[in-house]
C-alpha cells in the first residue's frame, strides 16, 4: 500500500476543512452566529450538515466491520440510526426549535424553571459529547496509522487540532459549511469504490451469494431476542438524546423548517447506510481473514487493493482514508460546538470569548482520554453512547415536550438514576461471564435502564409536593404552535 496518496488524500481534505470553516469565520461576529448560525441555516443545508456529523467513525468504518463480523445482525445498526430519525421528526424538532433555546440545557431550564435541572442536564451533555468524541479520535488513529507508518497519536491529534481551531474561530456558521461538504465527501468516498469493487467481482467470476454471505444457521432464528430488541430501543430514543444532533434543529429558521430538515436527513443517511452496508457484503467475500476484532474496522480500507492492485486501488484507498477523516472532524466539529455551548453558557457567561475557550476545552479533555486508552470496536463504542443518551436525557425531553406533570425533581432523579444503571450494566458486564443470559442483559442494557428512569421519572414527579411550574401551560402551548 502506498502511503503517498493516502497522505495527500487528508492534506487535502485538511486544507478544504480548513478553507471553509474559516471563510465563514468573518460571518460569524454576534453570540447568536456562534450558538445557532443565526437560526438562518435552510432545510437541504442543514440536512446535509446534520448528515454530516451523524454519520460518524462508526459509520463510515464500523459498520461494514460489523457485517462482517456478524452478518445479518450488523444490520440492525442502520435501521435503528435511521428510523431513530422519524421518532425525533414525530416528537421533538419542531417544538424543540419552538422553544427558542440555544442549548439542551435551555430548554430544560427554560421548561422546568429549575437551575438544579439545567446544571444536572448539563453534566450528562457533556458525557455523551466526550464519550462520543473518544471513538472519532480513536478512529482517526486507526485509519492514519493502517495507510501509514506514523505514530498512534497522530490521526487523532490532527483531528483534534483542526476541530478546535474551527469551532474556536466561527462556532456554528462555520462549521455548517464544512459538515455539508464532508457529508457529500463521505457518500463518494464510498460510493465510488463500492461501484468499483462491484464491477470486479462481477468481472471475476465470483458473485455475492447469499447462501455464502449469510449462512441459514446466521438467520433470524439464531438472533437473540432480547439483545436484538434492546439495541433497537437504544439506538431508536438514542438519536433523541444526542446534543449535537438536537442543537442543529435550533439553525432552523422555524419549526416547519426543522421537520423539513429531518426528513431530508432520512433520506440522506439512509442512502449512506445502503451504501456502507454494500461495502460489509463485499467484505464477507473478498476478505473473511479479517472478520477478527480489532481488524475488521480497517476492512473497507482494504478491500481496494484486494479486488485492484495498483494505481486504481491506490486511489481508490485514498479516496476511502479522506472519507474516513472527513467522518471524524464532521462529527467531532459537531460534538464540540454542541458542548462549547453548554460550558460557555453555565461556566463562563455565554459570551464569544467564552465560547473560544470553551471549545478548546471540549476538545482536549477527549484527546487526552483518546490517547490514554485503547480503541475498542467503533460501532460498539458509539452504541453504547446511544444507551447513554436514550437512558438519561430522551426520556426528559420527550416527557418535557409531551407530558406537563414533569418537574425538576423528577427529572434530575431519572437522570442520576439511569445514568447510574447504565454506568454499572457496562462495568459489571465486562466483569461478569456470559451465563444465563446475564451477559446480553448487562451488554444491551437499554431494555431496562429506559423504563427505570421513565418509571422514577414519573413517580418523583407525581409525588413532587413542589407541583409543576407556574408557567408550564402556557410554554407548552409555544412548543407545539404551529408556525405562523
Amino acid at each position: 500500500m502506498n502511503p503517498v496518496f493516502d497522505l495527500a488524500a487528508v492534506g487535502l481534505l485538511v486544507v478544504v476543512t480548513a478553507v471553509l470553516g474559516f471563510s465563514g469565520v468573518r460571518l460569524s461576529r454576534t453570540t447568536g452566529d456562534f450558538f445557532v448560525a443565526s437560526r438562518s441555516v435552510g432545510s437541504v443545508w442543514n440536512a446535509s450538515a446534520i448528515s454530516g456529523e451523524y454519520l460518524s467513525a462508526g459509520t463510515f468504518l464500523g459498520l461494514a466491520g460489523l457485517v462482517l463480523l456478524s452478518g445479518s445482525e450488523g444490520f440492525w445498526f442502520p435501521i435503528g440510526y435511521a428510523a431513530g430519525y422519524l421518532l425525533v421528526l414525530l416528537f421533538v424538532a419542531a417544538p424543540l426549535r419552538r422553544s427558542g433555546a440555544y442549548t439542551i440545557p435551555d430548554f430544560v431550564e427554560a421548561r422546568l424553571e429549575s437551575r438544579a435541572a439545567r446544571r444536572i442536564t448539563s453534566v450528562v451533555v457533556l458525557m455523551i459529547g466526550w464519550l462520543y468524541i473518544v471513538p472519532q479520535l480513536h478512529g482517526a488513529s486507526l485509519a492514519l496509522g493502517v495507510v501509514a507508518d506514523v505514530p498512534r497519536w497522530t490521526g487523532a491529534v490532527v483531528v483534534a487540532t483542526l476541530v478546535a481551531g474551527i469551532v474556536a474561530a466561527g462556532g456554528m456558521r462555520a462549521i455548517t459549511a464544512v459538515q455539508a461538504f464532508q457529508y457529500w465527501l463521505k457518500l463518494t468516498a464510498l460510493l465510488v469504490p463500492a461501484v468499483f469493487l462491484l464491477v470486479a467481482l462481477s468481472q471475476g467470476g465470483r458473485d455475492l451469494d447469499p447462501a455464502a454471505i449469510f449462512p441459514a444457521a446466521d438467520g433470524p432464528g439464531a438472533v437473540d431476542t432480547y439483545a436484538t430488541v434492546s439495541l433497537l430501543l437504544a439506538l431508536l430514543l438514542g438519536t433523541i438524546g444526542l446534543p449535537h444532533v438536537l442543537v442543529r434543529f435550533y439553525t432552523s429558521p422555524n419549526g416547519g423548517s426543522a421537520r423539513r430538515t429531518t426528513v431530508v436527513v432520512i433520506v440522506l443517511i439512509g442512502a449512506f447506510y445502503a451504501v456502507s452496508s454494500t461495502m460489509g457484503l463485499i467484505a464477507r467475500v473478498v476478505a473473511p481473514d479479517l472478520a477478527v476484532r480489532g481488524l475488521a474496522d480497517t476492512v473497507v480500507l482494504a478491500l481496494p487493493s484486494r479486488l485492484l492492485p495498483g494505481v486504481v486501488g491506490e486511489l481508490l484507498t485514498a479516496l476511502i482514508v479522506a472519507g474516513a477523516f472527513a467522518a471524524f472532524l464532521a462529527t467531532s466539529s459537531g460534538l464540540v460546538v454542541s458542548l462549547a455551548g453548554v460550558v460557555s453558557q453555565d461556566v463562563f457567561g455565554g459570551s464569544v470569548r467564552s465560547f473560544r475557550l470553551s471549545a478548546v476545552l471540549c476538545t482536549v479533555v477527549p484527546l487526552a482520554v483518546a490517547l490514554l486508552t485503547e480503541p475498542a470496536g467503533l460501532v460498539s463504542s458509539v452504541g453504547a453512547v446511544f444507551v447513554f443518551a436514550a437512558s438519561t436525557l430522551s426520556p426528559v425531553l420527550l416527557l418535557g415536550v409531551w407530558w406537563p406533570r414533569l418537574t425538576a425533581r423528577g427529572a434530575v432523579a431519572g437522570m442520576v438514576v439511569g445514568a447510574i444503571a447504565c454506568g454499572a450494566a457496562f462495568v459489571a458486564g465486562g466483569m461478569i461471564p456470559d451465563a444465563d443470559g446475564w451477559g446480553a442483559v448487562l451488554a444491551q442494557p437499554a431494555a431496562w435502564t429506559i423504563p427505570l428512569t421513565t418509571a422514577v421519572i414519573v413517580a418523583v414527579s407525581l409525588s413532587d409536593r413542589a407541583g409543576v411550574p407556574f408557567r408550564v401551560e402556557r410554554y407548552l402551548a409555544r412548543l407545539h404552535t404551529p408556525d405562523l
